[in-house]
C-alpha cells in the first residue's frame, strides 16, 4: 500500500506493551527473521547469558527488559514474582528492575535484535542439554537458507534432532554444506542428524511453525546425489540388512553415507555391535569414519589381516606403574 510504513513491534504484557520496533523499509536487507529492533524510548533491554553477562554480538542469550512501562508484578503471586522480575544490577538505582522475558534473542552486526524463540524451547539429547533457537539460528544464517525449524524427534527409544529447511528463492540448497557449516559454528551434539527440505512450512492460523504438523521422518530418505545403488555381492546385503535395522530406514544403498541418514555415535554402538555378531570381527568405532558406507565398510571386512591406521588407545604418558583408562560414554 503507498505511504504505508510497516513496523515489526515486540513487547511482553510485563513491559505494557511495546519494547522494541523495527521499521521494515528494505525486506532485501532482512536476512532470515525480520528483527525486532531497537528499544522504544524509556525502555532498556539487555541480551545474557546463563551467568548474566552481556551475550557477544551474534550470540544467542535470553533477553531482559525494564524502564518505565515495567509492570510492577502478577497480582497475588509472590513466587512467580521472584522468578521473573530480578534486580537489575546495571543500574545505578537500587530498585531498578529487570524483567526475565525467557525469549532468546541476540544482537545482529548492525545492532538490530533478532528474536530465535522460546528459552523453553529446550531439550536433552544423550545427556546434552541443547537449545533448539540457537541451531534454528546457525541455520537460518545460512545464504540459501529461507526458514528453518529444529525438533527433537524419538524413535525406538532414541532421541535425536531434525531440522526443516526451506530453499531461499534461486539459491541451491545442499544438504552437505548446510551440514558442513553447522560443524563450523556448533558442537557435534547441536548439529541435527537428519535434514528435511520442504516447499513451506505449515504454520497455524496464528501464522507461526505448526511443528505438530511437520512430516514424520520414519523412512524418510535423503536424497543422494549418486542415486540408489543395491548391493552386489552377499556381503554387501547382509550390512545393507544391519545398517536397515539399526537405522530404521528402507532402502539403504551401498553408497549412502551412515550420518546422512540420521546415524550418531549411539547408533554407530548398535551397529558394529550387531557386525561384530554377524561377521566375528570387533572394529573400532573410528572405522565408520573412513569408511561411512556399507560398500567400503565390506572393502574393510574384505581385508585379510586388515589394521586400523590408528589406534583405540592413545597413551598420554608412559609410566611404569597400574595402566589408567578413560572411557568416552556411548551417547555422544
Amino acid at each position: 500500500m503507498k505511504g504505508c510504513r510497516l513496523i515489526n513491534g515486540y513487547g511482553p504484557t510485563e513491559n505494557t506493551t511495546f519494547t522494541t520496533c523495527f521499521r521494515v523499509d528494505d525486506l532485501t536487507r532482512v536476512n532470515g527473521s525480520v528483527p525486532i529492533g531497537y528499544p522504544i524510548s524509556n525502555t532498556s533491554v539487555y541480551v545474557l547469558d546463563r551467568y548474566l553477562n552481556p551475550a557477544p554480538i551474534g550470540v544467542p542469550g535470553e533477553l531482559y527488559i525494564g524502564g518505565d512501562g515495567l509492570a510492577h508484578g502478577y497480582l497475588d503471586r509472590p513466587e512467580l514474582n521472584t522468578e521473573r522480575f530480578v534486580r537489575n544490577s546495571f543500574s545505578s538505582q537500587s530498585d531498578a528492575r529487570l524483567y526475565k522475558t525467557g525469549d532468546l534473542v541476540r544482537y545482529r552486526a548492525t545492532g538490530e535484535i533478532e528474536f530465535i524463540g522460546r528459552i523453553d524451547n529446550q531439550v536433552k539429547v544423550r545427556g546434552f542439554r541443547i537449545e533448539l533457537g540457537e541451531i534454528e539460528a546457525a541455520l537460518a544464517d545460512h545464504p540459501a537458507v529461507r526458514e528453518a525449524v529444529v525438533i527433537a524427534r524419538k524413535d525406538e527409544g532414541d532421541k535425536h534432532l531434525v531440522a526443516y529447511l526451506t530453499a531461499r528463492k534461486g539459491r541451491e540448497l545442499t544438504i552437505d554444506n548446510v551440514r558442513d557449516v553447522l560443524q563450523q559454528k556448533l558442537p557435534h551434539h547441536m548439529v541435527p542428524s537428519l535434514f528435511v527440505v520442504l516447499e513451506t512450512l505449515p504454520l497455524t492460523p496464528m501464522g507461526k511453525v505448526d511443528r505438530r504438523a511437520l512430516p514424520s521422518t520414519d523412512g524418510f530418505r535423503p536424497k543422494s546425489a549418486k542415486g540408489f545403488v543395491a548391493a552386489s555381492d552377499e556381503l554387501e546385503l547382509k550390512l545393507t540388512r544391519i545398517w536397515e535395522k539399526v537405522l530404521n530406514l528402507r532402502p539403504v544403498g551401498v553408497d549412502d553415507n551412515f550420518f546422512d541418514l540420521g546415524g550418531h555415535s549411539l547408533l554407530a554402538v548398535r551397529l558394529f555391535a550387531q557386525i561384530e555378531k554377524s561377521f566375528g570381527k570387533n572394529l573400532p568405532l573410528a572405522t565408520l569414519f573412513q569408511a561411512p558406507t556399507v560398500k567400503k565398510l565390506a572393502r574393510v571386512l574384505r581385508g585379510e589381516g586388515w589394521q586400523a591406521a590408528w589406534s583405540s588407545l592413545v597413551m598420554i604418558q608412559g609410566g611404569q606403574l597400574q595402566p589408567f583408562f578413560c572411557v568416552h560414554a556411548a551417547g555422544g
